[in-house]
């Protein structure tokens, strides 16, 4: 799908001066000669330009970007969808953004680690060099730091998890609020430590920062049963937890037992599918472009249903968070199968990846 990045926000003097010359670019746009001298200065879309890349232990690297100069700003913790370009196609997948929201340097980054049977993540680590326009889409995500912040912070991440959480340990590190902070974090080997060298900074120059590595090819994975002797006062913290789904899931359901649930955020890189345990009517999906038609159970992704059908379907994340997969619906009603509520107009953009039908569906894929 050839998405574009972002609407810039553009002051309304630029606007409105860019509208009264176009006439004196006919048939061309005042903006297409703006992007032929630098492709940062479109007005049409959010874009960056890759500065450097560098390895972020040995299965990731850090994608240092400089983004065009309406850039928002973003929350840390938040992430963001980015566009690139790959054998002629632009792809699009959802990164963590890593880079502390006020960088002295006006870089922003994202870490994405390599997953080889993938798309995008090898062309990030292995392809992508210094130079290359990448397209920005809209800065999303509620996994942020609370304002104001907590007195006693924990934070809990395993591999990739940490991404999402450097961000805000970058920007407590650069508000001075280092105070009273606690992080569990987990790698499988010691050479695939992301951000180790952050990590290791922070409890050397904090005394309140209390840094617990563990390298789950030795040591167990950190579990609820351990929280007690790892962090004996967590019952009086704010906890941050970001990592694979069943990890996430025991810290949720640990805390709600305790009567915590209200002090514990979370990050997940999997949707919870299941709709509330509540099961969906299904029916026949028809897609449209494809001249294809498959029975949906009600439980399962309308994506699955296409590829099971042979259908050569658009997708990325899986998740739910990258806005590869869509469609347009052309009729009937769908099902998210993360939360169950039913709904859908005709018209409506819908993710195939975490949606299902609800009845017989048409949708223009």
């Amino acid at each position: 799908m050839a998405e574009r990045g972002a609407e810039p926000e553009v002051h309304p003097v630029r606007r409105r001066a860019l509208r009264a010359v176009r006439h004196l670019f006919s048939p061309l746009l005042p903006d297409d000669y703006l992007e032929l001298i630098n492709p940062l200065w479109t007005t049409k879309e959010l874009r960056g330009r890759v500065e450097k890349i560098e390895w972020q232990g040995s299965q990731a690297v850090t994608v240092s970007i400089m983004p065009g100069f309406n850039w928002p700003g973003h929350k840390p913790g938040q992430y963001i969808r980015l566009g690139v370009l790959i054998n002629g196609r632009f792809h699009w997948r959802a990164y963590s953004l890593t880079s502390d929201p006020e960088p002295e340097d006006g870089l922003i980054s994202l870490s994405p680690k390599v997953v080889e049977s993938g798309t995008v993540s090898p062309y990030l680590v292995h392809r992508i060099t210094p130079g290359t326009i990448v397209r920005l889409g809209e800065i999303e995500g509620v996994f942020t730091l609370p304002d104001p912040l907590p007195e006693k912070m924990l934070f809990i991440s395993a591999g990739s998890g940490i991404t999402p959480i450097i961000s805000m340990l970058r920007s407590l590190d650069h508000r001075q609020e280092v105070n009273d902070v606690v992080i569990v974090h987990s790698a499988h080997k010691a050479d695939e430590v992301m951000f180790g060298d952050v990590l290791k900074d922070l409890d050397d120059r904090y005394p309140g920062f209390r840094l617990h590595l563990r390298i789950t090819e030795h040591d167990s994975l950190f579990t609820v049963d351990q929280l007690d002797d790892v962090c004996p006062d967590w019952r009086e913290r704010e906890a941050f937890c970001s990592g694979p789904g069943e990890m996430t899931d025991s810290f949720l359901d640990h805390f709600e037992e305790n009567g915590l649930s209200d002090h514990i955020h979370y990050e997940r890189f999997q949707p919870v599918i299941g709709g509330q345990g509540k099961g969906g009517a299904g029916g026949k999906v028809h897609l449209t472009h494809s001249k294809v038609t498959a029975e949906c159970d009600g439980d399962t992704p309308i994506l699955e249903v296409g590829e099971e059908a042979g259908v050569k379907m658009p997708y990325g994340c899986r998740i739910g968070v990258c806005h590869t997969c869509v469609g347009t619906l052309l009729s009937g009603q769908i099902r998210d199968l993360r939360s169950g509520e039913v709904g859908g107009s005709k018209g409506d953009t819908i993710r195939t990846c975490v949606n299902t039908a609800e009845g017989d569906i048409a949708i223009g894929l």
